[in-house]
């Protein structure tokens, strides 16, 4: 820990800005940095869409010890800037999950960088642990923008249990809404909630009821199903049921209606970066809904070689954004090779949520690539197809293998 007596001496503080949730950590935080760092904290909470706090948090943090606060709502910006874009990569980290906390990370270290910058800040603090990946997000997204600036993180350096900080703001006077007998540790914004901790720790275990706070138990969900129609333009969505919305209003529907149909329950064990495997359950009902009709869409608008060319670049990108890439130097030209696949996919999708799946059942684009003419076995419409063409193009097609063949028999 560094304690830095001369500038004790001269009544002079460094200023540090907190990542601050209103949670127990980032609560208990604001009162360790300044018992042990000498810094004047300024609190900072980022909207991304999480949940309202039943108290207004910014309050709570100047009552805690921070000589300055604020709540930035920057929701629009990150779906537009960086949800979007996930989408049309079709995010998912290890083809489950949609990446929910992740995204957020680099528009979060993006505003922390700044406030630093305005009030001349020596440190950026956050309240992650040296076990999670958002260590990571918030370290690397911090240098890569000013690499001048310290990262302060308590937990790293002070490694106790949930129970121990919360007989720690006891006893210093720490206003928390924190119980010990709340087990998880909870994440949540606009793309999706994530739950670890408590009982989840048992892999083997099906997690217990109270893991889900946004969405209906599938076997409690309605016993018909929900038809939604999803429309995009070049990869984003833009509307629901023929009624255009930005993007906020959109996800905030979606999450209501399919979490109401107990879409977008996941239970992964998944790889962490630090090299952990760790067993984390989400809730992302919008998320689960959006990127399986872009899939539909794309399916219906892309040519097969830039499908299959697509999805390595998709998963190096949900790669980079779960290992807290975000401000490396291919994150951008990755993303301009991915908008450009998106220029043609257009068009409505309709899916069916039932009891927690989500279905596509139908599908239409003004740029479509499918060609009833062509797929038709009907005799009531017209076929297109040149049937006698396929005899000279399997050929073509089959003469390599069929030379071999024959060089290979004369061999043996």
């Amino acid at each position: 820990m560094a304690n830095d007596s001369s500038t004790k001496a001269e009544g002079k503080r460094d200023k540090v800005v907190l990542a601050y949730s209103g949670g127990l950590d980032t609560s208990v935080d604001i009162h360790w940095l300044k018992e042990n760092y000498n810094v004047d904290v300024i609190a900072i909470s980022v909207n991304v869409g999480q949940p309202p706090n039943e108290d207004d948090i910014v309050a709570r943090a100047l009552r805690n010890g921070a000589i300055k606060s604020d709540f930035f709502d920057v929701r629009k910006e990150f779906v537009e800037e960086y949800v979007w874009p996930l989408v049309k990569a079709n995010g998912l980290y290890q083809d489950i999950y949609p990446l929910s906390t992740a995204i957020a990370r680099p528009l979060m270290a993006k505003t922390l960088v700044k406030i630093a910058k305005q009030e001349g800040a020596k440190y950026i603090a956050h309240g992650c642990t040296g076990k999670g990946n958002d260590q990571v997000r918030f370290d690397a997204g911090i240098v890569a923008q000013d690499p001048d600036l310290k990262i302060l993180a308590p937990q790293r350096e002070w490694v106790t249990s949930r129970d121990e900080e919360i007989d720690y703001a006891a006893e210093h006077g720490i206003e928390i809404k924190a119980k010990k007998s709340s087990p998880f540790s909870r994440d949540e914004n606009l793309w999706g909630a994530s739950c670890e901790c408590g009982a989840l720790e048992n892999a083997w275990e099906e997690p217990p009821a109270g893991v889900w706070a946004h969405t209906v138990d599938p076997e409690k969900a309605p016993n018909t199903p929900t038809y939604i129609e999803i429309e995009f333009e070049q990869g984003v969505p833009v509307g629901l049921d023929g009624k255009r919305m930005d993007g906020v209003e959109l996800i905030e529907k979606l999450n209501k209606v399919a979490g109401d149909n107990g879409v977008g329950r996941i239970d992964h064990v998944e790889d962490r970066l630090v090299g952990i495997k760790s067993r984390e359950t989400y809730e992302c009902p919008a998320a689960v809904t959006i990127i399986t009709a872009h899939k539909a869409i794309e399916a219906m608008t892309l040519q097969r070689e830039v499908l299959d060319f697509k999805r390595g670049i998709e998963q190096k990108f949900t790669r980079m954004v779960y290992d807290g890439q975000w401000f490396g130097g291919l994150r951008e030209p990755i993303n301009a090779f991915i908008d450009a696949t998106q220029k043609y996919v257009n068009g409505t999708v309709r899916v069916k949520l039932f009891k927690g799946s989500v279905t596509v059942v139908g599908r239409k684009s003004p740029t479509s690539l499918y060609d009833t003419g062509l797929a038709t076995y009907s005799k009531d419409t017209v076929d297109t197809f040149d049937h006698k063409a396929a005899m000279g193009f399997i050929y073509v097609w089959g003469l390599p293998d069929q030379t071999a063949a024959r060089a290979h028999k004369e061999k043996q």
